[in-house]
């Protein structure tokens, strides 16, 4: 479920750094104040988008499944008083209904079993966002993968199309299928994912 991480967050203070996904950078075009938004950072990682939303006021329940993933987090900001972190796996942790303003799942609904696996994760994230709430969405797809920097890791890797189909009946305001070329810190492997990358709004009913 985490990807095969472990190793680089037990290798490096910060495996993924400290700036936020391009996505989540982008969130002020559509979010005009972030203060006091409910926000729930589903596979945070370290948190890297977590703090970026906090430092700007909002309060944000980050969880993932990697103890060393939420220990590196809570080293790397110890200050953010406003991030609730835990050490949770999303297939099963209890999400409350339309609650959240803003939902991210970033870079890891392709750790999960399968494509049924992730529609259902997918659904019950969109559970929890309140109308008119937004998603960001961040995953592998199935056009090109690189994984020799992630040996013994196998993504499920859905089309670009079909993530989309995930969110008939949302208003997608942005969507892109393009590359990432990215090096590890651990490992130095340069090497390239397709991405889906996409900000939806919820109906408001």
């Amino acid at each position: 479920m985490n990807g095969g991480y472990d190793d680089g967050y037990r290798e490096c203070a910060c495996f993924w750094g400290t700036d936020p996904g391009s996505l989540v950078r982008r969130l002020p075009e559509f979010i005009s104040d972030f203060r006091d938004l409910r926000v729930l950072d589903a596979g945070c990682g370290e948190g890297k988008n977590a703090a970026f939303l906090a430092q700007r006021g909002a309060r944000v329940d980050a969880f993932d499944v990697s103890q060393l993933a939420i220990e590196n987090g809570r080293r790397q900001w110890p200050e953010l008083q406003s991030i609730n972190w835990r050490v949770a796996d999303a297939r099963n942790e209890e999400l409350p209904a339309a609650h959240y303003d803003l939902v991210i799942a970033y870079g890891f609904t392709h750790c999960l079993a399968d494509e049924p696996e992730v529609a259902r994760l997918v659904h019950r994230l969109q559970a929890a966002a309140k109308p008119s709430g937004l998603h960001v969405l961040v995953a592998f797809n199935d056009r090109r993968q690189e994984l020799e920097a992630h040996p013994g890791f196998h993504p499920t890797l859905l089309p670009h199309a079909g993530y989309l189909d995930l969110y008939s009946g949302w208003e997608v305001l942005t969507e892109s299928d393009t590359h990432l070329t990215e090096i590890h810190p651990h490992n130095q492997i340069e090497h390239t994912h397709s991405m889906t990358r996409l900000i939806a709004r919820k109906p408001q009913a």
